[in-house]
């Protein structure tokens, strides 16, 4: 599909969330109500969707492909951002793995423990150009 691709990620606290998903991530505020509050990255839209249970999953849910990994991850620590090392995973001293084909990842979760990274990649060419 041509269309505009929209996210979606849970929380059990929309205010807690939104004020994550903007003042520490950076995301724009579009509109808000009782039920999720809509946000935008970009050409991308989030939302971020009350939910009354949370079943956090083990993987990342929403993620940030970043020209400079290691900058971008000093900023979000400096907001209190705290990188996340998964037992088994080679990753460096920031908590930074690199993926057989050059990627570098690092993960971070948010206020519900939803898993979100950000993917430096090897080759700018591999990142799909926007319309």
């Amino acid at each position: 599909m041509e269309d505009r691709l929209m996210a979606f990620v849970p929380t059990t606290d929309l205010d807690r969330a939104r004020e994550f998903y903007t003042a520490i991530l950076g995301l724009k505020l579009v509109e808000a109500d009782g039920f999720a509050c809509v946000l935008r990255s970009g050409e991308t839209m989030l939302r971020v969707i009350k939910v009354e249970r949370l079943a956090v999953q083990p993987y990342t849910v929403l993620g940030w492909a970043v020209d400079d990994l290691v900058e971008r991850m000093a900023e979000l620590v400096l907001l209190g951002v705290e990188f996340t090392r998964h037992p088994g995973m080679d990753q460096d001293d920031l908590g930074v793995w690199t993926s057989p084909s050059g990627e570098r990842v690092a993960w971070f979760a948010d206020p519900d423990g939803n898993t979100l990274s950000l993917t430096q990649f090897a080759a700018p060419a591999r990142i799909p150009e926007t319309a």
